[in-house]
C-alpha cells in the first residue's frame, strides 16, 4: 500500500450479464449471491444487482480489507458499485482483523477501490477504539479514512469530537482540523492533545 500523503479531498449499459458487469472486480476476490432484477424505481437502472455481495482487496497476497453487503448494484458506465447494509473488515500487516466498519449504505469505485460510507457509520477496532459519524470516505491508495462531518472517537469513557477527521483504519494515528472537544474520564487513557487538533 502507498505510504500516507498530505490530506486531500477524496474523489471517491444495460443488458450485460452479471459476470460481465462485475468483470472489473475480478482478480481481487469478489462474490455475489442471488441475482436480483433491475430496480423498478425511476432514474438510472443498474447493470446488475446481487444479494450477499463480497469483495476482498489484497496486497502481495495479503488481505487489506473485505467488504460485505446485503445488496449491491453495479453501474459499469460510472465505474461504481453501490451497497446497502454494509460491513468492511480491515486487516493489519499480520493478516489479522484489526477493525470493522458498518454503515447503512456505501459506494465502491471499481478502478481505485476508493469507498464512501453513509448512515450511522461506526468503526470499531480490536484495541477498543470506537469512531462514529454520518459519512466518511476511504482512500484505498493512501489507506486513510477521511470525513468532513462531525466525528466522535471514544475509548474507556473518554471522548474526542471534532470536524475534519483523518485516520488510518485502525485509529492508531488520527487528527481533527477544527472544532475539537475532549471529555476525559478520570483515570482513563488520554485521547486528546491540543485543543484545536487531536491526535493519538
Amino acid at each position: 500500500m502507498a505510504s500516507d500523503a498530505p490530506r486531500s479531498t477524496l474523489r471517491l449499459i444495460l443488458g450485460l450479464s452479471l459476470a460481465t458487469a462485475l468483470l472489473g472486480l475480478a482478480g481481487t476476490g469478489c462474490g455475489g449471491g442471488k441475482k436480483l432484477g433491475a430496480s423498478g424505481t425511476s432514474g438510472e437502472l443498474p447493470d446488475s444487482q446481487v444479494e450477499d455481495f463480497t469483495i476482498t482487496e489484497t496486497d502481495s497476497g495479503r488481505p487489506q480489507w473485505t467488504l460485505f453487503a446485503k445488496e449491491a448494484a453495479t453501474y459499469t458506465a460510472r465505474d461504481l458499485v453501490t451497497a446497502r447494509t454494509l460491513r468492511i473488515d480491515f486487516f493489519g500487516p499480520d493478516g489479522r482483523k484489526s477493525s470493522e466498519l458498518v454503515a447503512r449504505e456505501g459506494e465502491l469505485y471499481q478502478r481505485t477501490r476508493d469507498m464512501l460510507a453513509r448512515g450511522r457509520v461506526v468503526l470499531q477496532t480490536t484495541e477498543g477504539w470506537r469512531m462514529s459519524t454520518e459519512e466518511l470516505t476511504f482512500s484505498n491508495s493512501r489507506n486513510r479514512i477521511l470525513s468532513d462531518r462531525l466525528v466522535r472517537v471514544e475509548k474507556e469513557g473518554s471522548v474526542l469530537e471534532g470536524v475534519g477527521f483523518e485516520s488510518d483504519p485502525n485509529l492508531e494515528h488520527f487528527e481533527f482540523r477544527e472544532q475539537v472537544r475532549a471529555t476525559v474520564r478520570p483515570g482513563a487513557a488520554r485521547v486528546a492533545s491540543p485543543p484545536k487538533r487531536g491526535a493519538r
